[in-house]
């Protein structure tokens, strides 16, 4: 993919590195706020919606995963013997050890379903991005 990627990275890759750090020091925050119990307009909103906290961690880490991915132009690793982004890896593991660090916070606690949000959200961006890959392939 990286090949690919070139032919349009020289003019929006500062952007999309740019966008997912900005993106991911946002995420920090929220949890940030969330572990220490802190009122904030984001996760006052989510808690008002119907089953919004899995809505939420949806959209963050499908967004999130989608800007890590790119922003590392989509290169592939090998993992238990799958090319996998890396940027969805990366993503996956920040997902695990952020659900999993919840038990330490009195104002925390661990959701399967959160987990679940998390990994279908990074599922469906890599399918995405692949459909998109083979397009991409397709068409040059």
């Amino acid at each position: 993919m990286s090949e690919k990627m070139d032919g349009f990275a020289p003019r929006i890759f500062p952007l999309l590195v740019a966008l997912a750090i900005g993106f991911f020091l946002f995420v920090l925050w929220i949890i940030i706020d969330a572990d220490q119990g802190n009122p904030n307009i984001f996760l006052t909103w989510v808690r008002s919606i119907p089953y919004g906290d899995k809505f939420g961690h949806f959209g963050i880490f499908g967004l999130l995963t989608l800007l890590v991915t790119l922003a590392t132009r989509c290169r592939q690793i090998r993992l238990l013997g799958l090319r996998c982004y890396l940027g969805a890896v990366l993503v996956a593991v920040f997902a695990v050890a952020e659900e999993c660090t919840q038990s330490l916070f009195p104002t925390r606690t661990f959701d399967l379903g959160d987990l679940t949000a998390d990994a279908l959200a990074i599922a469906l961006v890599v399918v995405a991005l692949k459909i998109w890959q083979k397009s991409r392939i397709g068409t040059s």
